[in-house]
């Protein structure tokens, strides 16, 4: 199957925004090997038993997810156990994409990002 290439300007005009220039990666997403490795150095079996997990995560909280992002973290965890043998829940997977992302989203990109989300939801 082929990757479509993105039309950026027809991007733009349904975002209603200007280009300004070429933007480029400085982190993101890890790739499947990236993110293989880095459950393996973070995750540890509690001394109880259970699930493997990361010791720093102390806090749990109740996330709001759609249902086609879930899907997506369910088919991204397959597909990492298939391909690299490591284990991963889908919201765990979900809590080092957030944790990748925060160190790599300035404030005011994340400010961006909740404002256009916020008005994708008014357009509903």
């Amino acid at each position: 199957m082929s990757k479509r290439k993105l039309d950026t300007d027809k991007i733009a005009r349904g975002l209603k925004a200007r280009k300004k220039g070429t933007v480029y990666p400085t982190g993101g997403y890890p790739g499947a090997g990236q993110l293989a490795a880095e459950v393996q150095a973070r995750f540890r079996v509690p001394p109880g038993g259970g699930r493997a997990t990361d010791p720093a995560w102390s806090d749990k909280r109740l996330v709001p997810i759609a249902p086609r992002t879930l899907k997506r973290l369910e088919r991204i965890a397959k597909r990492l156990h298939e391909e690299t043998g490591v284990r991963i829940e889908p919201m765990q997977l979900a809590a080092i994409l957030l944790e990748t992302t925060i160190e790599t989203v300035g404030a005011e990109e994340a400010e961006k990002l909740v404002t256009a989300h916020r008005r994708r939801e008014r357009s509903w």
